[in-house]
């Protein structure tokens, strides 16, 4: 067999394969592959592993921030574990509850990375830059506004008898914290796009 044969043979094949894998699909009771429309579940699970991204960088802008203007690092960190801590987590200075907020507040972030990914994905799918930009940061000042003033503000001091976030946080700090996570899972986004895995018949 020439080596024109055997190329027509291996040609052959490959439609027989691929006629096979398409009478199997049509059969299969399987959910369609690559689903159609929206992906929701692939988009919440990437919002939540983005967020990560978000959360550490405005952690890191926090600490660049206290330690330009003097104040602790971790700073931030204390003042959030007054909700699970009260006010004793002002004086925190234990390296593993120092660690364990910083955990939180990852968890945090990422939790917040759903709805901002979703948002994103959904809402401002096919928008220019400019226009997400806004978006986000809207969206950023509406959750910070939402988190401090329509449940901390009156969940904390309900639960532990103070409202130190909302007090010691400045306003300024609190506004651009949220900010700079929304501006990051802006840029993240890319990231999560979602991309169907084909078999390599299946593209030939």
């Amino acid at each position: 067999m020439d080596r024109e044969q055997k190329l027509r043979e291996l040609e052959a094949l490959r439609y027989s394969v691929r006629k096979l894998e398409t009478e199997l699909a049509a059969e299969s009771p399987t959910a369609q592959w690559p689903p159609e429309g929206y992906y929701l579940a692939y988009h919440v699970v990437a919002g939540f592993v983005l967020g990560i991204f978000g959360a550490a960088t405005s952690l890191l802008f926090n600490i660049v921030g206290a330690t330009l203007v003097g104040k602790y690092p971790l700073e931030l960190i204390r003042v959030y574990l007054t909700f699970p801590l009260g006010e004793s987590a002002l004086a925190a200075d234990s390296g593993i509850t120092l660690a364990i907020g910083c955990c939180l507040y990852l968890a945090t972030g990422m939790l917040l990375g759903i709805p901002f990914h979703l948002a994103l994905t959904r809402l401002g799918e096919g928008a220019s830059f400019a226009t997400r930009f806004v978006f986000v940061s809207v969206m950023a000042l509406a959750i910070w506004v939402i988190n401090f003033y329509g449940i901390l503000w009156w969940l904390q001091p309900l639960l532990f008898g103070g409202t130190w976030i909302v007090d010691m946080i400045p306003i300024g700090v609190a506004a651009l914290t949220h900010l700079v996570f929304g501006w990051t899972m802006l840029l993240v986004a890319p990231w999560g796009a979602f991309v169907a895995y084909r078999p390599p018949l299946e593209t030939t």
